[in-house]
Order: C-alpha cells, then sequence, then structure tokens
C-alpha cells in the first residue's frame, strides 16, 4: 500500500545482539526488527495503553495458599506471542528489505511486535484464552 497523506508508516529499526556460551565465547549473532514506539501519537496511532503488573500483596496471597493447600506453583516463561491486531496498523519497510521499484509502500502488520503501543494488550489478549493447567475445570486463574 502506498503512503498517502493519511497512512503514515510506523518507524522502526533494527536491534542487534551477540549471544554468547557460559565460556564467553560467541554462540550466535541476532536481530530483531522492533517498533519506535515512542514517536507513535495518542489519538492517532492507538487508544490506550496496557501494563500488565502483579502487585506484591497478591503474589505474597498465592505463595501463602499454596503452601497451605500443599499445591506446587510453576513459573512459566513465554518466548513470543504476538497478539493480533484489532485496527490496520502500517510499517515502513525495515532497513535492509527496501523494495527499490516501489519505495513509498508499508507493510500492513497482522500481529504485534516489541515496541508497539498495542502489544501489551494484545498480547494479554491472546495469552488470556490459553488454559492454564488446571487440573479441576471450575477453577480460574488470572494470570500475572
Amino acid at each position: 500500500m502506498g503512503i498517502g497523506s493519511f497512512t503514515k508508516g510506523q518507524k522502526n529499526k533494527w536491534v542487534y545482539n551477540v549471544k554468547h556460551n557460559e565460556d564467553g565465547s560467541m554462540s550466535i549473532y541476532k536481530a530483531r526488527l522492533v517498533a519506535k514506539g515512542y514517536a507513535q501519537t495518542y489519538g492517532i496511532n492507538y487508544e490506550e495503553t496496557y501494563s500488565s503488573i502483579a502487585k506484591m500483596t497478591i503474589v505474597r496471597i498465592i505463595i501463602v495458599m499454596a503452601a497451605t493447600k500443599r499445591w506446587s506453583l510453576h513459573q512459566k516463561d513465554v518466548k513470543s506471542v504476538n497478539g493480533d491486531l484489532q485496527k490496520e496498523v502500517y510499517m515502513e519497510q525495515p532497513l535492509g528489505y527496501l523494495d527499490q521499484t516501489h519505495p513509498n509502500l508499508v507493510c500492513r502488520l497482522k500481529k504485534t511486535f516489541y515496541g508497539l503501543k498495542q502489544a501489551p494488550r494484545a498480547w494479554s489478549d491472546k495469552i488470556g484464552h490459553y488454559p492454564m493447567g488446571f487440573k479441576n475445570p471450575m477453577q480460574t486463574f488470572h494470570y500475572m
């Protein structure tokens, strides 16, 4: 889609990282594309922000309940969950992938990615639909 007066692509940048082994030797080079979310404008690029937090009081209550009822607690590490976007979001072509024949084209995003203001809400909405592994289907769980 071409950039018009009404459609401006979200800016982005590449973030490079070098992963090391335990002995300090280089393991792998990594690169990820991130959005410059700080350049988004409230009311134009996004309507709300969201931050999932856990209060220490709630964490302590869960630990006490688990100890008294002899429940086992497990920690889950989620590598990557890209939520679905509710509105159309466009991104400029990434550096190194610029189509020289169509430099004014933008990419329409179907999923969120790191840096977008919409990413935490979309991630929360998506992960909230997954079961959390309780054996009793009557129990509900709110992740933190």
